[in-house]
């Protein structure tokens, strides 16, 4: 039964540095058709929050409730929703490239943009998941189709995104190298990772070859010393920036297959995600918790740059 009409939430007062995010109650959201209300138990933070948060990242109108990922518990089942009912346990990446504004007690979305939340995972660890899963599950599976005895090579390895993509392309069977500094190569081989290139004292394009896909999690100039590395046929995917018309054809000039690749809320993605947590293939690295209401020093953690997995606020 629905005791409260109100809620917490952390929305942007302004655009602008960390110190804009404020704790605020707020009328809780009801769902629509098709849509479920989650009460939220954690939320995860994303470097496109704090891009959002810094210039608006597109968003128009007033500064929102800024986040995407949340695990919780079914608190009320829309009409036409007959996936879930109240008391699942589920969690999801809803309404991306929207604001789907799980930094809050509540969030409404459609009920395919969620899966059942695997029992062996906490909701801290399953809120860290969907985001930074479904891009390494999206870009790898499905762009770039990872195969048995493929090389592939991930930038920012011990990263949110980077940890998780090493475990699913050796989930797929791939050789897999990662960038990381030194301090991280043990935690990345437990992850499996072949491979490791210390950044701070060798040139990744001077240290690998033959390479079959990149999955670019940096930018900048990562995009062109990544051709480099290449074989004719490989994939060249920038999960930061949309990259020039000219250097993608400067990309296929080389028989490279090169872009910008970005996440979608997906039902089947986050359900395979899920069957490789319950397979024991795909662990999530948590690097810190936060309240809720500490979201500013969650960001201003994870604008350092120096994480090694996901930044995660419990509810």
């Amino acid at each position: 039964m629905q005791t409260t009409t109100m809620m917490r939430a952390v929305r942007c007062k302004a655009w602008g540095g960390p110190d804009v995010l404020e704790l605020i109650e707020t009328a809780r959201p009801e769902p629509g058709l098709a849509e479920v209300l989650v009460r939220v138990h954690a939320t995860s933070v994303n470097p496109t929050d704090w891009k959002s948060r810094m210039a608006g990242g597109g968003i128009t109108g007033e500064p929102p409730i800024l986040g995407y990922d949340v695990s919780g518990v079914v608190e009320v089942a829309g009409p036409g929703v007959t996936l879930f009912q109240p008391g699942d346990e589920i969690f999801g990446m809803p309404r991306f490239p929207q604001q789907a504004s799980t930094y809050a007690e509540y969030v409404t979305a459609p009920a395919r943009h969620f899966t059942r939340k695997p029992a062996s995972l906490d909701h801290l660890h399953a809120a860290a998941l969907p985001l930074a899963g479904l891009t390494a599950w999206q870009a790898l599976t499905e762009t770039a189709d990872v195969r048995p005895g493929q090389r592939v090579l991930i930038h920012a390895a011990a990263g949110g995104v980077g940890h998780l993509a090493v475990q699913i392309a050796k989930a797929r069977g791939a050789y897999v190298i990662g960038t990381a500094s030194e301090a991280k190569h043990a935690f990345l081989r437990g992850l499996g990772a072949d491979e490791l290139i210390d950044y701070r004292q060798q040139d990744f394009a001077e240290a690998v070859k033959e390479i079959d896909v990149v999955l670019d999690t940096i930018g900048g100039d990562y995009f062109d010393r990544s051709l480099k590395v290449l074989r004719p046929g490989g994939f060249l995917i920038s999960l930061t920036e949309l990259i020039e018309p000219d250097r993608i054809a400067a990309a296929a000039s080389l028989g490279i297959s090169a872009g910008f690749t970005l996440v979608e809320a997906d039902y089947a993605g986050m359900k395979a995600l899920a069957g490789l947590v319950d397979a024991g293939q795909l662990r999530v690295e948590i690097d810190s918790v936060f309240p809720l209401a500490e979201a500013a020093a969650a960001h201003r953690h994870g604008e350092t740059g120096r994480t090694t997995g996901k930044i995660v606020l419990a509810v």
